[in-house]
């Protein structure tokens, strides 16, 4: 087997739950990225860095990512060097998500840049440092790509990810009553059949 299935999770996820797709993939090695950063500059590169690795060694690689992890791929670099890839609940628009967290703590642009960092009421920390790198370094993804969105995602709107779609000629499947942690059985069994219609269909 000298095809590989790279999994990168999301936040508060882990290598671990790269298992999960070995009943799908089976014949593929099928591992998980366990990224330590939590800051595009620096998780682009672990994540450039070990795809390098892993280049060398298969002759492909699948990406699945999940929310965040998704983003940091698209702004790793790691294009050239990816078959195709299967998002779930991707960040697409990075920038957006900040502005909306911004209005959801009522923290202005101007603020952030003065303060540099605030942190807020739901657990994230706002930083100005962040933002002004999305803001230099626009997503650029040129890799066959899948997306599956739950129609109830909280952090994306479907306007957004059909934003994307478009742009990037993806495909897309919304999950009706879906959110954007998929992680309830029926909507592991929705992903998985996602997954396998699409593999199926090479």
């Amino acid at each position: 087997m000298n095809k590989l299935v790279l999994y990168i999770h999301g936040k508060g996820g882990s290598a671990s739950e790269s298992s999960h797709y070995k009943t799908i993939f089976h014949d593929s090695i099928v591992i998980g990225l366990d990224y330590k950063e939590d800051v595009p500059w620096k998780t682009g590169k672990e994540i450039f860095d070990e795809v390098k690795r892993l280049h060398e060694e298969y002759e492909s690689i699948t990406l699945i990512a999940n929310s965040i992890g998704a983003y940091y791929s698209m702004i790793s670099g790691i294009d050239p060097m990816i078959y195709k890839a299967y998002f779930i609940s991707p960040i697409v628009n990075m920038e957006k998500l900040i502005l909306d967290m911004m209005i959801w703590a009522d923290v202005s642009e101007e603020d952030l840049k003065t303060k540099g960092i605030i942190p807020t009421s739901f657990g994230e920390n706002l930083s100005w440092e962040y933002l002004c790198y999305v803001r230099e370094h626009p997503v650029q993804w040129n890799v066959p790509t899948e997306i599956l969105y739950g129609e109830n995602d909280n952090l994306t709107s479907l306007e957004t990810i059909k934003t994307f779609v478009k742009i990037h000629h993806a495909g897309l499947i919304v999950m009706e009553k879906g959110e954007h942690w998929f992680h309830t059985p029926e909507q592991m069994k929705f992903l998985d059949e996602w997954i396998r219609s699409k593999e199926n269909h090479e």
